[in-house]
């Protein structure tokens, strides 16, 4: 336990009586906090006064971590408003600060804190997986959870560079890609065959022990070993051109062009680096980008960048030490990593690192050679990426001052949000809502409301538009409440500084009114009519005490709220399409409780159809390998209440 004598006396003596009230408030709950705090190791949450969490860190000591909030003095402008906005904190301890950091790093991607430097764009990466699990090994693109038992190979930087090196690998290595369904089915070699791209083990063309060779050399290219492949498949030519069998020759020499291809694909390519990530940050403008490239089996596997949001006062090796843990916190770790700065944790994120690997983590900022080289190409990179970014966010935030401008709306516009529906005659009906900021269409933020009311007449678009409205802001106003919208300048706000309605003044009508029933009566409205005969560049806008107006055609704004119908229209109607289709395939047997996957196969494959599984006597239900007597009768009494 800490005694009040813990709390030094420059902490309880600081003279805080010309600052903000919120800020010595913030103060006095941390020093309140300090009694019960252990020196261990752990990991703490700053929270502000609706529950939101502020800011995730780590820390050796929580007790001399924590104190130096409670300071009071000489902290930052981000370090200040952090304080301000704290009400309460919560604690957890860990054994060892390699598992502080490994918690810190899961909490701040689940929790997402304002203040903390936040991984954005963190799709996952594609891989190539060599599965292990049939006799005839299935070469095929992966991208998600490792539950395929198989050889991983990547990760690729992106679906067209997997898909260029799958292609490549086909030629080269004649490796099926078809499912084990296909692979079973097949009486006859398919087209792939044809254009040698697969040597058919399906039916026999290859032998298995020969179609077995052919995995093991696309594995040893795959793990590096490229070499020794290509000359291995170049003295196979050889051979087989001095027996004057020129058509084998031919197919070898076709694989090592296959196999070269491969290679000259991937652009720069280390020769005394074999796996390693390359990361380069750079900063400008506000804004920040970082460089990763990935080299694995001395190959280029392409390059990503990521744009983390993070104070523009922070330092670049700060938001590359909080990056790195949060980019590793679900992917696989190279045993190099390789930097453009010097970082605070560099031994005990490598150390942290390594547990989770399982093998040795080396983590360096290079000085020379090749290695700094790669990183200064990486830097290289980053510079011109976000220069590009710069000028595209430059671009879009003048549209946006434009439209709100010309509405009359009181900027900056940060979050506007667009709404349509689709559906055709009522059916498979979607409303859709896009967003789109000062960095472009915020595609993280869309969303999709499938239309529930069963008391909307087909085909009312007043009644979707009404729903999805009342949905979202009901939604909004308990979730988020007004006043506690960050207001950070480059943070995403939860509410939308403008709603854009795809309709006329009936449209615009029924969101004034949904939004009043809710007390929302500061968000501004506007509705766009297309124009006659739906032609584009003569739409009305219609707004609330304004009389509707139009633009002039080659207005920049125009064509920018243009793009912006047209996004919400592509959205909705993807999202009613993807519906409808789901639909369409709808089998009966997915209604039925306790009937999974294997179950249903069991009763298609016995009965051929899902209507001779509805026409089926009990009997013949319990005969079905697989379906006991208590589920064939779930069965039969589901068709059976269907035809009563």
């Amino acid at each position: 336990m800490i005694s009040d004598a813990d709390i030094t006396e420059t902490d309880s003596d600081v003279d805080l009586s010309s600052a903000p009230p919120a800020f010595v408030r913030g103060v006095e709950v941390i020093r309140g906090l300090l009694r019960t705090l252990p020196n261990g190791p752990g990991v703490y949450r700053m929270i502000d006064a609706a529950g939101e969490v502020l800011y995730v860190g780590k820390a050796r000591s929580l007790k001399k971590r924590v104190t130096s909030y409670a300071r009071g003095i000489g902290h930052t402008n981000r370090i200040g408003r952090m304080i301000s906005e704290t009400c309460s904190m919560e604690f957890v301890t860990t054994r060892t600060e390699t598992e502080a950091l490994l918690l810190e790093a899961n909490l701040i991607k689940r929790l997402r804190p304002r203040f903390n430097v936040l991984m954005r764009d963190d799709k996952s990466f594609p891989y190539i997986v060599l599965r292990t699990d049939h006799p005839a090994p299935q070469i095929v693109k992966h991208r998600g959870a490792r539950s395929v038992k198989g050889d991983y190979f990547g990760p690729f930087a992106s679906a067209g560079a997997v898909n260029r090196t799958l292609t490549a690998l086909q030629k080269a290595f004649l490796l099926r890609s078809c499912s084990d369904s296909v692979y079973e089915s097949r009486t006859r070699p398919c087209l792939l065959h044809q254009i040698k791209r697969c040597s058919a083990p399906c039916t026999g063309e290859i032998a298995l022990p020969d179609y077995v060779e052919l995995v093991d050399e696309a594995k040893a290219f795959l793990s590096g070993r490229s070499q020794g492949v290509k000359h291995h498949i170049a003295q196979a030519m050889q051979e087989a051109s001095e027996k004057l069998d020129f058509e084998s020759a031919a197919r070898y020499r076709d694989r090592l062009a296959a196999l070269s291809a491969v290679q000259s694909h991937q652009g720069i390519n280390p020769q005394t680096v074999e796996e390693a990530d390359v990361f380069a940050i750079h900063h400008e403008g506000g804004q920040w980008a970082i460089e990763v490239f990935f080299f694995r089996t001395y190959q280029n596997w392409g390059n990503r960048t990521y744009n983390p949001r993070a104070d523009r006062s922070l330092e670049p090796a700060e938001v590359l030490d909080a990056f790195l843990a949060q980019f590793y916190d679900d992917k696989p770790v190279p045993r190099l990593i390789l930097l453009s700065h010097e970082i605070e944790s560099r031994d005990l994120l490598a150390e942290a690192l390594c547990l989770r690997a399982g093998h040795k983590v080396e983590i360096s900022v290079p000085q020379r050679g090749e290695k700094r080289d790669l990183v200064n190409h990486a830097m290289t990179n980053a510079r011109e990426t976000l220069g590009r970014r710069l000028a595209e966010t430059s671009t879009q935030k003048k549209l946006l001052e434009g439209l709100a401008q010309t509405l009359g709306v009181e900027g900056p516009l940060r979050r506007v949000e667009i709404y349509d529906n689709s559906h055709i005659m009522g059916t498979n009906a979607v409303g859709g809502m896009i967003v789109a900021g000062q960095d472009g269409f915020a595609k993280a933020h869309y969303r999709t409301f499938n239309i529930k009311s069963e008391e909307l007449t087909p085909g009312d678009d007043f009644g979707m538009m009404k729903e999805v409205l009342g949905r979202r802001f009901s939604r909004l106003v308990k979730e988020h409440p007004r006043e506690n919208d960050p207001s950070d300048a480059d943070a995403m706000p939860a509410w939308p500084d403008l709603v854009i309605i795809d309709g006329g003044a009936g449209q615009l009508r029924v969101a004034r009114e949904i939004l009043a029933e809710l007390g929302v009566e500061d968000v501004p409205l506007i509705g766009v009519a297309k124009g006659v005969d739906r032609e584009a560049g003569r739409e009305t806008f219609h707004m609330a005490g304004r009389q509707p107006f139009t633009m002039e055609p080659r207005d920049p704004v125009l064509y920018f709220v243009q793009r912006l119908r047209d996004e919400a229209h592509r959205f909705a109607i993807g999202t009613h399409r993807a519906r409808r289709k789901k639909e369409l395939t709808k089998n009966p047997l997915d209604e039925i409780a306790g009937i999974g996957p294997t179950r249903k196969r069991a009763l298609l494959t016995h009965f051929g159809t899902a209507k001779a599984v509805a026409r089926a006597a009990l009997s013949d239900l319990e005969r079905v390998p697989g379906i006991n007597r208590q589920t064939a009768q779930v069965v039969y009494d589901h068709f059976h209440e269907r035809r009563e």
